[in-house]
């Protein structure tokens, strides 16, 4: 059972980099999110390690299901070959700021090595309740209501300022009052005539005599 806990373990990590690194170099967007697929699920495999069973398939659901879906939809809409231009005045920065990045990946690698105790430290085994509906929403809805509610008045402020900022200043024709309507005449176009009246005109005109 060891064994095979340490391969999917091994199986899941492998596919979480593998994906993140595809993510990153892929320069056609479609390989781009097949990475980005590779890499959720690989996490999700990992949260079944940590017997998060309830994570795990949202992961799947939410992320695999939905949000790449949502990429790869807006990828069709724009074509796979809309790749933004390459800016070569700022690869240098790109450069140093990736090596500064892994130089403090690796150093705080060496101190949590160096801390930590030498030989094995046996994990407690999680309770059997841990990762399930029942065990979240008891936690969600006992200890974290309040940060729950917060969030849902946070997320649909957010929503309500992005209809605000989508609409703008753009009037809807229907609650103007009448008379200044899409109907109503403009001011340059009162000396115009109707075309009744000039349907008027033209049949008077056809019954006056010829000289």
């Amino acid at each position: 059972m060891k064994i095979f806990e340490f391969a999917f373990f091994g199986l899941a990590s492998l596919l979480v980099l593998l994906g993140g690194l595809a993510t990153v170099a892929a320069r056609n967007p479609i390989r781009g999110a097949m990475g980005l697929l590779t890499s959720i699920v690989g996490i999700a495999g990992l949260y079944l390690m940590l017997s998060a069973e309830f994570l795990a398939a949202i992961q799947i659901l939410v992320y695999a299901g939905a949000i790449v879906i949502l990429f790869l939809f807006v990828i069709m809409l724009l074509g796979p070959s809309a790749t933004s231009p390459r800016d070569a005045r700022t690869a240098v920065p790109r450069y140093v700021g990736a090596g500064v990045l892994g130089a403090s990946s690796i150093g705080a690698l060496a101190l949590v090595a160096s801390a930590s105790k030498p030989g094995v430290v046996a994990v407690p085994a999680a309770p059997e309740s841990l990762g399930t509906i029942e065990a979240l929403g008891h936690e969600l809805f006992t200890k974290g209501i309040v940060p729950f509610e917060l969030s849902g008045a946070l997320l649909l402020v957010a929503v309500i300022g992005a209809v605000a900022v989508a609409r703008g200043k753009q009037v809807d024709p229907t609650l103007l009052p009448v008379g200044e309507g899409a109907g109503s005449p403009e001011p340059g176009d009162q000396g115009a005539a109707q075309p009744g009246a000039l349907a008027g005109h033209a049949t008077l005109s056809a019954k006056e005599p010829h000289s």
